[in-house]
């Protein structure tokens, strides 16, 4: 059943529609392209962080052990117990290109010996270069989640662009190109039998006699 008129209207709008979605389909791919070039920047990112998170933490556990060697693991738990505290964290929404991209707004996150909170007397300068190293870890793992949410974000933008993409190029434009057809169609057949109609209006009118013609032959006064 066909869910349009085929008027002239009715093509006109369909040639327009057609248009329309095309100019849609180079605007997504354009930017399907720019997302790309943006999600692989990132990718390396996040690739490179990782690769930092894995230094430091290494870094940060050989630290670790060397305070327990030379201060000992209950001076270390105490320091560590001593140190701890909250690290607030603001995220907020920044706009690239268009796209929302959560922002994390961290405190500083290293502090200097006064501040760490355990007494300085009585302990050992390893203890210090274990908070300075896991200081450094933490820091390392906020740049890393903010570079993955960044990615996670993007591949997330790349699906729906794909999808919309998809759906103008393999769902809105055939059928509307097909309406289209279909409109043509019907408009030309309605054509030619409008014209086969022209022709047998003047057909006949070439065919009937003058007016005040009688029609056939008289016949012969005599009947003969």
């Amino acid at each position: 059943m066909r869910s349009f008129s085929p008027t002239r209207m009715a093509l006109l709008a369909r040639k327009e529609q057609i248009e329309l979605a095309n100019q849609g389909c180079r605007l997504l791919e354009q930017k399907q392209a720019a997302l790309m070039k943006e999600f692989l920047r990132s990718a390396d990112d996040v690739m490179q962080d990782a690769e930092v998170l894995q230094q430091a933490a290494d870094s940060a556990r050989q630290a670790l052990a060397r305070a327990e060697a030379v201060a000992g693991a209950e001076a270390v738990r105490s320091s560590a117990l001593a140190a701890r505290r909250e690290l607030p964290l603001e995220v907020e929404m920044a706009n690239v290109m268009g796209i929302e991209i959560p922002h994390i707004h961290r405190q500083r996150v290293s502090r200097s010996m006064l501040e760490r909170g355990y007494a300085l007397t009585g302990t050992s300068m390893t203890i210090d270069e274990a908070a300075v190293a896991f200081e450094l870890e933490v820091e390392t793992i906020i740049q890393l989640a903010q570079s993955e949410l960044r990615l996670t974000r993007l591949a997330r933008e790349i699906q729906q662009t794909t999808r919309r993409l998809n759906a103008l190029q393999h769902v809105l434009i055939p059928r509307l190109e097909t309406e289209r057809d279909d409109i043509q169609m019907v408009l030309d057949e309605h054509e030619r039998y409008d014209q086969f109609r022209l022709r047998l209006v003047k057909r006949g009118r070439t065919d009937k006699p003058p007016a005040g013609e009688p029609m056939g032959s008289p016949l012969p006064a005599n009947g003969l």
